[in-house]
């Protein structure tokens, strides 16, 4: 990646795509898959909390401000805001 694009924030090539769950667990009846990716040498905290209603799969993608030193951390964190999520919104969480 070109110094321009990291000075200004961008994301090299092997970053730019969908991550891939790194854990999952169900919790309610909610699927959360925990999808950290590295940026500037830390872990983002990021996931997909997801249901199936009526017939169709609603999904929830969710970035974190925080950052972690290791995989395994961002993706516990990811897991933990995802139940938080859940708790307090429900179903609402699509809307």
């Amino acid at each position: 990646m070109s110094f321009w694009k990291r000075l200004l924030g961008g994301r090299d090539e092997a970053s730019t795509g969908p991550a891939k769950p790194v854990r999952e667990e169900v919790h309610k009846g909610f699927r959360i898959a925990a999808t950290p990716y590295l940026e500037g040498g830390q872990y983002q905290v990021a996931g997909v909390v997801s249901k199936e209603v009526d017939g169709a799969l609603k999904e929830h993608r969710f970035v974190r401000a925080d950052r972690c030193g290791s995989i395994e951390e961002a993706a516990e964190l990811a897991l933990m805001k995802g139940r938080q999520m859940i708790d307090q919104q429900g179903e609402r969480v699509f809307g």
